[in-house]
């Protein structure tokens, strides 16, 4: 039996001799699609070295070779064969995330996984098969939500590829993403989320930021920083309506009560992105897809997951003067303390 399968299959005996609550089915999708994935990733330098290769994926593979090798020299970044291989998967989406939230909670769902430890969504390979749980989920009268990814790390256990899901997105783009998933691989509190997350987007963004000023662009320095103070602005937003969502939820009052509250803060916040865009972004409809979604607890939580604590980590790099090795340092620190305690420290940190 070959390597991977001996390993796929070790780690799906685990799986379902846990308690997570997920039969077999749901690791098999897990295994098969992963076998997918290897299966027709192919070394960088071969798809390179091919004539059917096109000139224009020639230079976007080049240009993820330049990022690659970036991400370990200048940013400590795990030097190993992730993102120096490359798939077509003849699709939009390399896997589909469910999450689920009570309607009156905005405390996630969470599945305990055999590598990846709790979590609070679970990934399909199949945007049918993620449907579908949503359904049952949604009949179970939770808050839904189902989201297309265009990457996710293995955390080590493979070498992650480079995807036609994400190849020819704009550099900026390109150089976070691959940041942001090697970041995984660096440093993973086990059950942790909001916390690995919001770690990896504050690693990716000072990570883009130094690519660029490497690189000479300015002028993209100029429009990120622009793209940045709107993502604040949505941040604070988001979070502002999803810690009122909380207060409702643990205070007084009937269910019914406070879901008719709920719905009432959900078009405040609508109204107010409406006056954000109009009087500070001169127009820009950059979230306009994002709000005009059905905004629910599962829609509030994935935010908190990846931008919950970036502002703690941001000042947390800041307090180690923007030196990454250091930086590095103390969120290994963290990541050995519970989830209570690791809180308790990013508040102390100096703003």
């Amino acid at each position: 039996m070959p390597a991977l399968k001996r390993v796929l299959l070790s780690l799906l005996a685990v799986a379902v001799a846990g308690c997570s609550g997920l039969g077999p089915g749901y690791y098999w999708q897990a295994m098969s699609g992963q076998m997918e994935v290897v299966r027709k990733t192919q070394p960088i330098t071969e798809v390179l070295a091919a004539p059917e290769t096109t000139p224009a994926m020639r230079e976007r593979l080049k240009l993820v070779g330049e990022i690659r090798a970036f991400a370990s020299s200048e940013l400590g970044l795990p030097d190993n064969e992730s993102y120096r291989r490359y798939a077509d998967l003849g699709r939009a989406s390399v896997v589909w995330n469910v999450f689920a939230n009570p309607s009156l909670s905005l405390q996630p769902k969470t599945w305990c996984l055999p590598v990846a430890g709790c979590v609070g969504y679970l990934g399909f390979f199949s945007e049918a098969a993620a449907q579908a749980r949503a359904a049952e989920l949604k009949a179970e009268g939770m808050d839904v939500l189902v989201g297309g990814v265009p990457a996710y790390s293995t955390l080590g256990w493979f070498s992650d590829p480079v995807l036609n899901t994400f190849v020819n997105w704009p550099e900026p783009d390109l150089a976070r993403l691959i940041f942001h998933e090697l970041s995984h691989q660096l440093i993973y509190a086990k059950g942790d989320t909001e916390f690995n997350e919001s770690f990896a987007v504050t690693v990716e963004q000072a990570g883009v930021r130094r690519w660029l000023a490497a690189h000479g662009k300015h002028g993209t320095i100029a429009q990120l920083e622009h793209a940045e103070r709107m993502n604040e602005d949505f941040s604070a937003l988001v979070l502002k309506y999803r810690d009122a969502l909380m207060a409702i939820y643990q205070g007084a009052g009937s269910d019914a009560d406070k879901l008719a509250r709920k719905q009432a803060q959900i078009a405040a916040m609508r109204v107010e992105y409406e006056c954000i865009k109009r009087e500070r972004w001169g127009g820009a409809t950059g979230y306009d897809k994002w709000f005009a979604q059905d905004i629910n607890n599962a829609v509030f939580a994935s935010v908190g997951f990846y931008l919950g604590l970036v502002p703690d980590f941001t000042a947390l790099l800041k307090a180690q003067d923007g030196d990454l090795p250091r930086f590095y340092a103390q969120v290994r620190h963290l990541a050995e303390l519970s989830p209570e305690q690791r809180r308790v420290a990013l508040r102390a940190v100096p703003r």
